[in-house]
């Protein structure tokens, strides 16, 4: 029997000999690197954390003590050491484990996470909340990864720091070289090792009190101990900064070294103050094709283990976002004035090639959405034509920016966003299915989305041409194989297009849901029933002249969209045939619930929420036979 097969809970992890938690971390590791390999994941991080989960799972009480992983995909050795071995080859499949913590997966996933920088603010919340409780214990936020980078980390270490110096918060900063600079050696690991003990903690504070206490000199005297120490810090450490919130700082230390880790977080979990550990670590630790391409191996699909290569083959049919980028390369080779703004996803939202061509017109702004809208309306002012590309679930973050600093003045800024719709096997905090409902109502704003990749390019050229704010969302994944038409030119704004002629259905669609309608079309002709469908292309304005003509004609509609149903697209449909003047129709939207997604291949998601052909086809035989009078379904 292996160490791993031996530990349904950290309870059985305590009973392993120190001695052979190394073999342990090596055993998860191949696990790991196995399952994700077969069900994709982000591997890199999860295997850089692998003693870091061992360590705090070893020497804290959980679940009494509470452990809040930030973002949620480093926890992959947290999720095998708390009763989920079993069933971790389940990872990311439908129904079975979260890519990230789950308060409703385990009653060891203190909160649920999956966007990041959460951490420490829900640390801090925890903390309060026991303290005010009169129950003891440790909260330790784990953070890093690039999540530092956030306003919202500064934010939480602000209050916890100045405000809550009597609270057992303990934030460990996961540091992989995509945070803070590497500052490590012996001396910074022994001193830190040293300072935490309890103590030298205990002895501190005495002498500080002491040194206050001495008549006139006292408090002079403190200071200057106090410079002393700090200085020592500075000369060896990073922390002066985590200092000035008023975290006592301990690091950086080997993030590997599980000898050290375990040490020192037996010192500082008795300290009752905040307290910052910093920790370095590789990124893809202990599998090689990780180490040596973090990127990749961040975010990946199924791999073969022995050699790192991709299963699945390069398709000749490009994806969404590759062609994004090829067309903003393209664009802006002709005009010196469009800039391209992302947030910590360069190679996601397909603008690593955009940023080596044009490195002076390519800003990462960091996992700062807002500051990146609010930096891309200042760039506007100056006439510039700032496109800032952000996954439509990230863009949430941003949502008063949007509205206060771009709309308000109707500033020319596009939003570019990558995964509108169902994403996947990433789950609920990653499908963007909010967007054209948190967007369609700001003033000034325009929302479209393409039917397919050609539509895509002149959307972008619409956008670009066009003097005030513009949104173009567009979904993950491969493509469908539509004939590049040139030259680009920009669309009608306002205006939909019809693509089939029928007389018993009319089916109005928008973005991705259009390709699910014309499969349908194809459908409920061999049975015979005719259908005009409608790319809608806008959601903002819509095109209610063509959509009120239309279903006076046609009184049977279906709207088709992958967004929620509220505030979504079908009732934007509904606004406009009401003002229109449109009555005597039967009307059914098909979209997402008043629900959160969960995570699952796409194609099945789409089944399951009724917003595929097959969905469309039932929906239209069921208005074709129903012998209800046509009203308005309101």
């Amino acid at each position: 029997m292996s160490l791993l097969d031996k530990i349904n809970s950290p309870d059985d992890l305590k009973q392993i000999p120190r001695k052979q938690l190394p073999e342990l971390a090596s055993e998860m590791r191949d696990v790991i690197v196995e399952v994700v390999s077969n069900s994709g994941g982000h591997l890199a991080s999860s295997l850089g954390a692998v003693e870091l989960a061992i360590a705090i799972d070893y020497v804290f009480n959980l679940p009494h003590d509470k452990v809040i992983w930030d973002v949620g995909h480093q926890a992959y050795a947290h999720k095998l050491l708390t009763g989920r071995r079993k069933q971790f080859h389940t990872l990311r499949q439908h129904k079975g484990l979260s890519g990230f913590t789950r308060i409703s997966e385990s009653l060891y996933d203190a909160f649920s996470t999956g966007h990041s920088s959460t951490s420490i603010s829900a640390s801090l919340g925890i903390a309060c909340a026991k303290n005010l409780k009169k129950e003891e214990a440790n909260v330790i936020a784990v953070i890093g990864d690039g999540s530092m980078t956030a306003g919202l980390a500064y934010e939480g270490l602000n209050q916890a720091g100045y405000t809550h110096k009597d609270k057992n918060i303990i934030v460990i900063l996961n540091d992989n070289d995509m945070s803070i600079s590497r500052n490590v050696g012996a001396l910074s690991s022994f001193l830190s090792r040293t300072f935490s003990t309890r103590k030298l903690q205990d002895l501190k504070r005495e002498l500080g009190d002491f040194l206050k206490s001495l008549p006139k000199f006292g408090d002079d005297l403190y200071q200057l101990a106090k410079r002393t120490e700090e200085s020592l810090k500075a000369f060896v450490t990073p922390g002066m900064l985590f200092e000035a919130f008023n975290f006592d700082y301990f690091g950086p230390i080997d993030g590997h070294n599980l000898n050290h880790l375990i040490d020192i977080l037996e010192n500082i979990k008795h300290l009752n103050e905040p307290v910052l550990l910093h920790v370095i670590t590789k990124k893809g630790k202990g599998y090689l094709p990780a180490e040596e391409n973090p990127i990749y191996f961040h975010g990946c699909g199924s791999f073969e283990v022995e050699t790192g290569n991709c299963v699945d083959k390069k398709l000749s049919i490009p994806t969404y976002t590759e062609v994004f980028g090829n067309t903003m390369i393209e664009l802006a080779e002709a005009d010196k004035s469009i800039i391209a703004v992302t947030a910590a996803m360069p190679e996601g939202t397909g603008l690593a090639r955009f940023s080596e061509i044009f490195p002076e017109r390519f800003f990462d702004v960091g996992i700062a959405e807002q500051h990146g809208v609010t930096f891309a309306a200042g760039l506007a002012t100056e006439g510039l034509r700032p496109v800032v590309a952000i996954y439509s679930t990230f863009l949430q973050r941003a949502y008063d920016q949007i509205l206060h600093d771009v709309c308000l003045e109707a500033l020319p800024v596009v939003f570019a966003m990558d995964r509108g719709g169902i994403v996947g096997e990433d789950g609920p905090t990653h499908h963007g299915l909010f967007d054209l409902s948190y967007l369609r109502n700001l003033p000034n704003m325009v929302v479209m989305a393409p039917k397919d990749e050609n539509e895509l390019r002149h959307m972008l050229v619409t956008a670009l041409n066009h003097n005030g704010p513009m949104a173009i969302r567009y979904p993950r994944g491969t493509a469908t194989g539509a004939v590049m038409e040139e030259p680009m030119h920009p669309l009608p704004i306002g205006k939909g297009e019809i693509l089939t002629d029928g007389s018993d259905i009319l089916i109005l669609a928008i973005g991705r849901s259009v390709t699910e309608a014309l499969a349908a079309h194809s459908l409920l002709l061999e049975q015979g029933i005719s259908v005009t469908i409608v790319n809608c292309r806008f959601v903002k304005p819509m095109d209610s002249e063509l959509i009120g003509e239309l279903a006076e004609k046609i009184p049977r509609i279906i709207t088709v969209e992958e967004n929620v149903l509220q505030g979504g697209f079908g009732s934007a449909v509904l606004e406009a045939l009401n003002d229109f003047g449109v009555n005597g129709y039967c009307l059914e939207r098909l979209g997402i619930p008043d629900a959160f997604v969960e995570h699952g291949p796409q194609h099945l998601l789409r089944s399951k929420y009724g917003i595929d052909a097959p969905a469309i086809v039932e929906t239209a035989k069921r208005m074709m036979n129903s012998s209800h009078r046509l009203t308005a379904n309101f």
